[in-house]
């Protein structure tokens, strides 16, 4: 039986979250530049744009945060709506209700008997359901927004950390930057 073996080792790291780049954790930074073939000022310069980069990603996922988070009541307010004309119907009772027309502007209906309900769908797109269809459908799409969100907010956890791990890196460089330029000063007084 033959073996093979990897010139690599195993990472241990993630490289990248859903195409947010990982930041890795400088140990040695004479290393490090060495590694990207940089002096100090052009890896500051790399990683102050890395840092501006996570920070335009975290801003695209926040506002994907905000419309999910307004998106989950909305649609759960659609199933309790739906859920209330099934009761009604069942119990054979009129519903008297007020729904917005407009802005700030009420009308009040009366709901007989229905079998179906018309939802929004998006992009002036409006279709009927049948009762159990639209809960259904209504059902799916809260799970998979609630799903949505659990993804989001763990891809803003790793953004965090690479923002975290970013900005340790650059305070890293820059401090080895001001020792390194001592160490030179002292040496040239001694001389």
């Amino acid at each position: 039986m033959a073996t093979t073996t990897s010139s690599s080792p195993p990472q241990t790291e993630v490289a990248e979250r859903r195409g947010i780049p990982a930041a890795s954790f400088v140990k040695d930074v004479e290393a490090y530049l060495n590694q990207l073939g940089l002096d100090v000022n052009s890896a500051l310069a790399f990683l102050q744009e890395r840092l501006q980069q996570y920070k335009v990603v975290e801003m695209k996922l926040l506002a994907q945060q905000r419309d999910l988070q307004a998106k989950i009541p909305d649609i759960e307010k659609c199933l309790d709506v739906v859920a209330t004309l099934q009761a009604k119907k069942e119990s054979d009772e009129t519903l008297l209700t007020d729904f917005e027309v407009s802005e700030g502007i009420y009308a009040r209906a009366r709901i007989d008997n229905t079998d179906s309900v018309c939802l929004w769908l998006g992009a002036n797109v409006m279709l009927e359901y049948s009762c159990e269809e639209a809960t259904t459908l209504l059902q799916n799409n809260l799970e998979n927004a609630k799903a949505s969100l659990e993804v989001l907010v763990a891809d803003l956890q790793f953004l965090r950390d690479q923002v975290t791990i970013t900005q340790v890196t650059i305070a890293r460089v820059y401090n080895w930057d001001v020792h390194q330029r001592r160490v030179k000063q002292t040496s040239s007084q001694d001389s």
